[in-house]
């Protein structure tokens, strides 16, 4: 199953829609200049294990970078997606503070 990824800037987030229209995942973000810090990815139960999660986060990278922001991934799993896709660490900034 293929799914569109389209910004909904008056909602603060990119929505992924199947071909039908029905929202697959979304994720969340908060924009202040040129940073863009994405909040949350919430992929709907139904669509999980199909690649939302990914074409959502590949979308929204590849965003950042055409719009030429830095991005600070507070989402836990936009973050670990990152982990395995080094060639997005050129617009990540990521805390160095260690939680004790």
């Amino acid at each position: 199953m293929s799914f569109v990824v389209t910004e909904v800037p008056e909602r603060e987030r990119f929505e992924a829609r199947t071909e039908a229209g029905e929202t697959a995942g979304i994720v969340t973000y908060q924009l202040t200049g040129a940073i863009i810090a994405y909040t949350h990815t919430k992929v709907t139960p139904e669509f999980e294990g199909q690649g939302v999660g990914s074409a959502l986060a590949r979308a929204v990278m590849d965003d950042a970078r055409a719009r030429r922001r830095t991005v600070v991934p507070i989402c836990p799993f936009l973050s670990g997606w990152l982990d395995r896709h080094p060639e997005y660490d050129d617009l990540v900034v990521r805390s160095t503070r260690k939680v004790k």
